[in-house]
């Protein structure tokens, strides 16, 4: 955040209206701020959709255990519905807050004219719902990963990482190792690229208000209010589920995952809060290990409800930052993208940002003002993990209501 508020500074002496340099100069400054910013996107760019198809792959057949069989399917049933859930609150506050408009008003963010606004008949996919369904499915997975649709590529993985879960484990394995061994690869690219993101956003920032001015700093504090509402009304959400399926006491339930919430707002990382989650859930909730051993990794993978809302909120905001109108068929397909996308997201700091590319690139939304997001990201980022942990342990709550242990009759929690 320093460096962001820095490179604002910067900028704003590089603007020609203060009179320090001519305006070809300041342009000229303004092109080589850009430099580590152009970087950092050619990069994310390069490994999304390895990063992807790996992630969904290596999510979906490493968990097909008993549990799963049991009632993994109601599981992720359930996680679906949440995250829908969570899609529908964040589409509700941008499209009632319309936070993009103001940061429009004062001239967008930056595009390189690279990016393909898809036009508005053909995000509708010029058709009628019944061949817009059948269009999700790509009929040439090769073409869909060259031109980056993104919602073709999740399709396709999801469709062969189910078809591995059915192979003997034998045939199974060596796929499964080589998914795992590239996700790996990508991540260690991506811990590259976000070791240019300090330098990024410094000059990003620099380049920006070099050309604009400060007012787009109101802009995004607007567009941060209206992620943060949306995470409260999620939150809100997990508590009325809490009350009418387990009811138990929401107020007590917040005060005993108090520990977990506290350590996922400072990490700003789901994985890094699963021991400490699963044994809150077994202690102070009463959750059976079973269940919660099952649930909170699965959901520390799939069930990324503050991370979905946060990148739908995003590409709403994009959206209008950059003066594009979203059919309703848009809006459905950026829904059903954002969910099958949730399923790669890396539960690790800054890991939505990386998946937020696709989103953008499926609904034809320049990504080159996505470095300006990731200037604020990490505190963004200790609010939706929060709201992401609390979900997990809510599914805990509620699953073990159905098929935990009945005898917890030592535990506080199902005592009160």
């Amino acid at each position: 955040m320093f460096l962001e508020i820095f490179g604002a500074g910067i900028g704003v002496l590089l603007n020609p209206s203060m009179g320090l340099l001519s305006e070809d100069i300041s342009l000229s400054l303004a092109y080589w701020l850009d430099l580590p910013g152009q970087i950092f996107m050619r990069l994310v760019q390069m490994i999304m959709i390895p990063l992807i198809f790996t992630s969904i792959i290596t999510d979906i057949v490493g968990n097909t255990s008993e549990n799963l069989k049991t009632f993994g399917v109601r599981l992720l049933l359930y996680f679906v519905f949440t995250t829908t859930t969570a899609i529908i609150i964040g589409l509700a506050v941008t499209l009632i807050f319309k936070p993009g408009q103001y940061i429009y008003k004062l001239g967008g963010f930056p595009n390189n004219g690279e990016s393909q606004i898809i036009p508005k008949e053909q995000a509708d996919f010029i058709g009628n719902i019944p061949n817009a369904i059948s269009n999700l499915i790509p009929d040439n997975p090769l073409e869909s990963i060259l031109t980056g649709e993104m919602l073709g590529v999740v399709i396709f993985t999801i469709i062969v990482g189910v078809a591995i879960t059915q192979l003997r484990p034998e045939t199974a394995k060596p796929i499964i190792r080589f998914s795992e061994a590239i996700q790996k690869i990508c991540m260690i690219v991506v811990s590259w690229a976000m070791m240019l993101v300090p330098y990024a956003v410094f000059g990003l920032m620099a380049a920006l208000l070099s050309r604009t001015s400060i007012q787009i700093f109101l802009g995004l504090g607007y567009y941060m209010g209206v992620v943060i509402m949306g995470l409260i009304v999620l939150l809100l959400f997990y508590l009325v589920l809490t009350l009418i399926v387990t009811k138990k006491n929401p107020l007590k339930f917040l005060s005993a995952i108090r520990e977990p919430q506290l350590l996922a707002f400072s990490t700003a990382s789901s994985a890094a809060v699963m021991p400490l989650s699963m044994k809150t859930a077994d202690e102070k909730l009463g959750v059976s290990s079973n269940i919660s051993d099952f649930v909170i990794p699965i959901g520390a993978t799939i069930n990324m409800d503050g991370t979905a809302l946060f990148q739908c909120v995003t590409t709403l905001f994009m959206a209008q930052a950059y003066g594009i109108e979203l059919s309703i068929m848009s809006l459905l397909l950026i829904t059903f993208t954002v969910v099958a996308a949730s399923i790669g997201t890396p539960s690790i700091p800054g890991g939505g940002v990386i998946i937020l590319a696709s989103v953008l690139q499926s609904a034809g939304i320049p990504i080159d003002g996505l470095i300006v997001i990731i200037g604020i990201d990490r505190i963004l980022g200790m609010f939706r993990t929060a709201v992401n942990v609390t979900g997990d342990l809510t599914a805990c709550l509620i699953f073990d209501k159905f098929y935990g242990a009945k005898s917890k009759t030592d535990i506080p929690f199902n005592n009160s």
